[in-house]
């Protein structure tokens, strides 16, 4: 299962590290890519949950602004 999240915020280095460390704890996500230019984060994984991936996001200091 692959969803693109578009994130308001992201525009260095540590942003896009601390989207993806938050991510990552959560164990049904594989991988992570952002992408800063887009701000677009692409997340695999098994049985994403929505709420839980804008949670993580959200805990970041980043606003989800659409799932897909």
């Amino acid at each position: 299962m692959k969803k693109t999240l578009k994130v308001e915020g992201m525009s260095c280095g540590h942003c896009e590290k601390a989207v993806k460390e938050a991510l990552r704890e959560d164990p049904s996500v594989l991988d992570v890519k952002v992408d800063l230019l887009e701000g677009k984060v692409e997340v695999t994984g098994d049985n994403l949950e929505d709420k839980r991936l804008k949670e993580a996001i959200d805990e970041a200091g980043y606003q989800v602004m659409s799932i897909n």
